[in-house]
């Protein structure tokens, strides 16, 4: 308590006084409740894709099971913290002053970023964009400051090379392991995932091979640092080996799974994959709150904590450890993000590029599709493997079924808690969207109707993740130059610049979704009433229109 009223009794006489790293300080604390909005409009967004596009959950109740796993998996971020806070650059060759003013500078520049792509409902990493803004606002200040020599010196190249070829094989490695499992478990479920008497026959490894590497990954990968599991794992692999253990654990969940079939009967041939998708959902929104949100959260808190304790070297002040309720708050705040209007308009744009449907409300640019068609021709053509495209008993799309939801889940949360036991900050969108096209591309669901329209928007965004990389290290330079240089002006410009651009996107970004709407047949108010809304009279012939 005594620290606390210090803290406020510091605030209020460093504002007074208008000293500019408290102000600034201070004003890095209302950025991170507005980054992680942002990071919920976006990033988190990316988590629910699956189980809102195959119906298996109403959105609102998928972001809030999901929410529960973000702030839970908030507990063990440490070791991609330390990677986000001070392993990009040195901190301790700044003064407390430019320290701040680069950690500032990167959420002015992200805010704006993540919102203008949410508005365009293009899903993008805030691991990536923090990534660059880092390395371009560390850069930037120690250039115009310390010259070129230093400059070089202050950026960890070797781990921002580390981390970006993790999130280059993450993607990879999602892609490939999603077609390839895909296209193996559609081999045996074929198009009829609640079958009895084929769920009964293959259903049991299938889904025993998925919780068997959920379970191999979330725990002795993604949790190995906390002790119970520590232990667990020394007992185990150390004693009988990985394969051996992996092996076991899914001749049980196999066996498990039998089981259970047996007993529940129809009901559980019905929602076996519905099980395992949630279950992969929890588990990858667990991975996120390890790894996402520990980046976001890291600027913001960072320069709270230098501006605390600015009697010490900046060296000496990142050494500070973030406690885990301030992620539980940033988690909080992110999940508030998840719910707004734009969270569902990214959640939409992504859902459609992999969905089964033959028409859908896309945006891609002609040149996009242009290269779509190209790929299309060199590829042989074949019938799709999916069911065919339904709607709900409420007349809802069923973008997804259940069996394709599981793999995308189940493959992106393993990827992702890999990646967080090993330290590295990957990107959950990356991960997730590569595993929606490539199991969308094993499903052969881009081989009719609006297939270049789906092949050129995937191809539109993974472009569109190298123009934010560029964007956020020139942008964050520039920011952090004209802030440090005229303090509280060059303040305000960047504040005012900030908003500036977001009523631009706001505008421009609303207006293409009109036309997007507009050719689809559709309006972006149903396709906003499609995850919540009850049901009307006319839904079904709405969107049957849609489909056909």
């Amino acid at each position: 308590m005594d620290q606390l009223l210090k803290v406020f009794t510091d605030a209020i006489s460093g504002v007074a006084a208008g000293d500019f790293t408290t102000i600034v300080a201070f004003l890095g604390l209302a950025l991170l409740v507005w980054d992680c909005l942002e990071v919920g409009r976006n990033d988190a967004a990316n988590i629910v894709n699956a189980v809102f596009g195959s119906r298996i959950l109403r959105r609102r109740t998928a972001v809030w099971l999901a929410g529960l796993a973000v702030i839970l998996g908030a507990s063990a971020a440490t070791p991609v913290m330390e990677t986000a806070r001070k392993g990009i650059f040195s901190p301790e060759m700044l003064t407390i002053r430019q320290a701040i003013v680069v950690y500032i500078s990167v959420y002015l520049v992200d805010t704006v970023l993540l919102y203008s792509y949410s508005a365009y409902g293009m899903p993008v990493s805030t691991t990536a964009c923090l990534l660059f803004e880092l390395v371009g606002a560390s850069f930037g200040v120690a250039l115009s400051t310390k010259g070129l020599g230093e400059a070089m010196e202050i950026v960890h190249w070797n781990k921002v090379a580390t981390v970006i070829a993790a999130i280059v094989v993450s993607i990879i490695l999602s892609g490939i392991a999603g077609f390839l499992v895909q296209r193996m478990f559609r081999a045996a479920i074929r198009d009829d995932s609640q079958d009895r008497e084929n769920i009964l026959l293959h259903g049991p490894w299938v889904a025993g091979m998925m919780l068997s590497w959920l379970g191999w990954f979330m725990l002795l990968k993604g949790l190995k640092s906390v002790p119970i599991v520590a232990a667990m794992k020394k007992a185990t692999i150390d004693e009988y080996g990985a394969v051996v253990v992996v092996l076991v654990l899914w001749a049980t969940c196999t066996l498990l799974v039998h089981l259970l079939l047996v007993v529940s009967g129809e009901r559980g041939t019905k929602y076996l994959f519905h099980v395992t998708a949630v279950l992969g959902m929890i588990c990858m929104a667990f991975a996120f709150g390890q790894n996402d949100l520990a980046n976001c959260a890291s600027p913001g808190l960072s320069a709270f904590w230098l501006w605390q304790h600015s009697d010490k070297s900046t060296m000496d002040a990142t050494e500070i450890t973030i406690p885990v309720w301030a992620l539980f708050c940033c988690g909080v705040i992110i999940v508030a993000g998840m719910s707004t209007r734009n969270a569902q308009r990214v959640t939409r744009a992504a859902v459609n590029t992999g969905s089964q449907f033959d028409r859908v409300a896309l945006y891609a640019p002609q040149w996009c599709q242009r290269i779509a068609l190209t790929l299309l021709k060199l590829r042989p053509q074949g019938e799709a493997l999916v069911p065919e495209p339904k709607l709900t008993e409420r007349g809802k799309k069923v973008h997804y079924d259940a069996l394709r939801a599981s793999v995308i889940m189940a493959v992106s949360a393993s990827v992702i808690a890999l990646a967080s036991g090993q330290g590295l900050p990957v990107s959950t969108t990356y991960v997730a969207f590569a595993a929606v096209v490539a199991t969308g591309l094993a499903d052969r669901v881009m081989a009719r109707g609006d297939a270049e329209l789906k092949i050129g928007r995937a191809i539109w965004v993974i472009v569109s993740w190298f123009l934010a990389a560029l964007i956020a290290v020139a942008a964050t330079a520039c920011v952090a130059n004209i802030i440090y240089h005229f303090s509280m002006i060059g303040l305000l410009v960047a504040v005012v610049a900030n908003f500036a651009v977001r009523r631009i996107a706001k505008r421009r970004s609303d207006a293409q979704e009109q036309r997007i709407h507009q050719r689809a047949g559709t309006t972006e108010q149903q396709e906003w009433e499609e995850s919540d809304a009850p049901h009307r009279p006319d839904a079904g012939a709405a969107e049957d229109g849609g489909a056909k």
